[in-house]
C-alpha cells in the first residue's frame, strides 16, 4: 500500500494508515463498520480536518452497506453518531450531512441501499480528488502571497501541528503551501512546532518534510518568541478546523499563542484551509466547541507516568485565535484579509 495515502479504499474496506505509529511504524487499519470508523476518528488513528471528513464518508457507506431496511430517520441517527466522534472540527459534520442529503434523496427516489453504497464511495473518492485540486489551487496562493510581502528569496517559514498529506489525504494546506514552495525552489528552512502534547510536529509534520527533502528542524512552541525575534522565520502557515463568520479560527492548541507572539513581531500569520472548514452559522469564535481530551495524554507518555499520582491536567485540543492577529485566510476561492468586515462571507459565499 502507498504510505504517502493514509485512506485507501479497496474491496468494500477502508484502510487508515494509524497516525498514533509514525514516525517509526506505518501500519494500516483494517475499518469495516461505522462504530470503528468513529472510533478510529475519537481515537486519532486518522486526524486532520479534512482527512477526518473524507473517513466519514466512507464510514456512512460502510454503514449502508449493513442495512437491509433504511429510513430517513435511521440515517440521521448514523449520521449524528458519527458526527460525535469529534466535536471541533467542521470538516467532520460538513461531509457527513452532505452524506445525509445523499441519502435523503436517494430514498425520496426509491433507491435501493446496494446503489445508496456505491452513490457514498463515488462521493469519497470525488472528494479526496477534488481536494488536491482545491489544495494546489490555495497553494499558489499562498506562493503569490509570499512574494507580495516577503520578496523575491528564499524563505524560512514555521507551521504548528500537521496539515500535509496525512491531514488531507494529498496535497496538504498550509504545509502544502510550503511543500508548493519548496518545489519551486523559495524554501530555504522550516521550522515545526513539535505540538504538545499528541506531538504531531515532532512525528508527523517532521515525517512529511523528511519524506519530501525540505530542510526543517523542530522546535518546543514555547522557543517561538526567541526564533521571531532572531529573525529566524519570514511568515507562519497554519491549518483551521473551524473558521467562525467574522474569521475567528479554531485550530491545534497552542496556534492562538502563535498568533500572539507573530503579531508582536510583525511576523505575516496565515490560516489555509478549504471552504469545507468554514462555519458561517456562528458569528465568532466563542460559539466553537472546544474539544477536552483525556488527561493522561499529559500525564503520561506511553503508559509511562510523568506527573505525579492523582495530578490533575487540562487538555483542551483547540484554541481559537482572534481574527484581528491572522494576516490573511487563504481557501480555494481566494484570498481574505478577515480584518476588513464581511470579507469572508463575501468570499466564501456559503
Amino acid at each position: 500500500m502507498d504510505t504517502y495515502r493514509p485512506i485507501i479504499w479497496n474491496e468494500h474496506k477502508l484502510f487508515l494508515l494509524d497516525q498514533r505509529l509514525l514516525p517509526h511504524e506505518e501500519k494500516f487499519v483494517e475499518i469495516t463498520n461505522l462504530q470503528d470508523t468513529a472510533r478510529a476518528i475519537t481515537d486519532m488513528v486518522v486526524r486532520g480536518a479534512p482527512c477526518i471528513g473524507f473517513t466519514a464518508i466512507f464510514g456512512m457507506a460502510l454503514w449502508v452497506k449493513d442495512q437491509k431496511l433504511l429510513d430517513v430517520s435511521l440515517c440521521r441517527k448514523a449520521c449524528d453518531e458519527m458526527i460525535a466522534a469529534r466535536p471541533t472540527a467542521v470538516n467532520l459534520s460538513f461531509e457527513v450531512n452532505r452524506c445525509f442529503e445523499i441519502m435523503k434523496n436517494h430514498l425520496l427516489e426509491n433507491g435501493q441501499p446496494s446503489e445508496l453504497y456505491k452513490k457514498l464511495i463515488s462521493f469519497g473518492e470525488r472528494q479526496i480528488s477534488e481536494s488536491h485540486q482545491k489544495n494546489t489551487i490555495m497553494a499558489e496562493i499562498g506562493l503569490n502571497e509570499l512574494l507580495k510581502t516577503v520578496g523575491d528569496r528564499k524563505w524560512k517559514l514555521m507551521t504548528h501541528c500537521n496539515t500535509g498529506f496525512l491531514a488531507c489525504g494529498s496535497l496538504g494546506t498550509a504545509l502544502g503551501v510550503i511543500s508548493h514552495a519548496h518545489k519551486k525552489g523559495r524554501v530555504e528552512h522550516v521550522i515545526a512546532d513539535e505540538t504538545r502534547p499528541y506531538m504531531q510536529g515532532t512525528r508527523l509534520t517532521a515525517f512529511e518534510l523528511s519524506k519530501e527533502k525540505i530542510p526543517y528542524s523542530i522546535a518546543v512552541e514555547g522557543a517561538a518568541s526567541y526564533l521571531l525575534s532572531q529573525g529566524k522565520v519570514d511568515a507562519i502557515f497554519v491549518g483551521a478546523d473551524r473558521i467562525a463568520r467574522n474569521g475567528d479560527t479554531a485550530n491545534k492548541v497552542g496556534t492562538s499563542t502563535l498568533a500572539i507572539v507573530a503579531n508582536h513581531y510583525k511576523i505575516p500569520f496565515y490560516v489555509v484551509a478549504p471552504v469545507s472548514s468554514f462555519d458561517t452559522s456562528i458569528p465568532d469564535g466563542s460559539h466553537i466547541e472546544i474539544e477536552m481530551r483525556s488527561m493522561a495524554e499529559i500525564t503520561e507518555l506511553k503508559g509511562v507516568k510523568l506527573a505525579p499520582d492523582q495530578a490533575h491536567a487540562i487538555n483542551p485540543s483547540f484554541d481559537v485565535t482572534d481574527h484581528k492577529l491572522i494576516t490573511g485566510i487563504i481557501c480555494e476561492k481566494g484570498f481574505i484579509n478577515p480584518a476588513n468586515k464581511d470579507e469572508l462571507f463575501k468570499v466564501v459565499n456559503l
